[in-house]
């Protein structure tokens, strides 16, 4: 298993949800950050990019085995926050670009994403896709750091994925966790549905 390093993407400002930050509601108990950064730590060392309400996402991660980076221009868009990321995450074979409000995914969801970028090209960009869909995290091979980062104006995947299909491949892989966020109240309200059926 090569070393991988999680960069997860916590520095939005939760519009959507309302009055309340999405990544503190809580999922099984805890922050929604801290179930979705334990359940990276199980395949991967984690940095968390942060930025606003940075004091308050610290806090929910006290005591956890991460890093964190704030980004400074994060009111800039998501893409500052990926870059933030990549200058941030220190040496790793594979980078996991993922997201703080999926609390759907499993470590072996992970495992397969990283099992399937292994068994294809592993100098190439791996993408989750079911149907027309793309998910989340990405699996990005060290030696393209550099060009996520090359154009100050649009860094980070998407102007760079769109650029160089070459160096893009898709997984087709069915868990939902790698296509579900919690953006709105009406679909964290769902999701505690759910799991309510769902327990035991």
């Amino acid at each position: 298993m090569p070393e991988v390093a999680a960069i997860i993407l916590a520095a939005g400002q939760s519009r959507r949800m309302g009055a309340r930050n999405k990544l503190l509601l809580p999922i099984a108990g805890v922050p929604m950050i801290r179930h979705v950064v334990d359940v990276y730590r199980q395949v991967a060392r984690v940095l968390v990019v942060t930025g606003h309400a940075a004091d308050d996402i610290a806090a929910a991660l006290n005591q956890s085995d991460v890093t964190l980076a704030v980004n400074p221009d994060h009111l800039q868009g998501q893409q500052t926050s990926v870059a933030c990321g990549l200058r941030a995450a220190g040496k790793a074979e594979v980078l996991l670009i993922g997201l703080g409000d999926q609390p759907l995914l499993t470590p072996d969801d992970l495992r397969a994403l990283l099992a399937a970028h292994a068994a294809a090209d592993p100098g190439r960009i791996s993408i989750p896709r079911r149907g027309d869909r793309r998910g989340n995290p990405i699996a990005v091979p060290d030696p393209l750091r550099a060009g996520l980062l090359a154009d100050p104006h649009a860094p980070g995947c998407k102007r760079f994925t769109r650029d160089n299909p070459d160096l893009v491949q898709f997984h087709p892989l069915a868990a939902s966790g790698f296509y579900t966020d919690i953006d709105t109240p009406d679909a964290y309200a769902a999701f505690t549905a759910r799991a309510q059926e769902l327990a035991p």
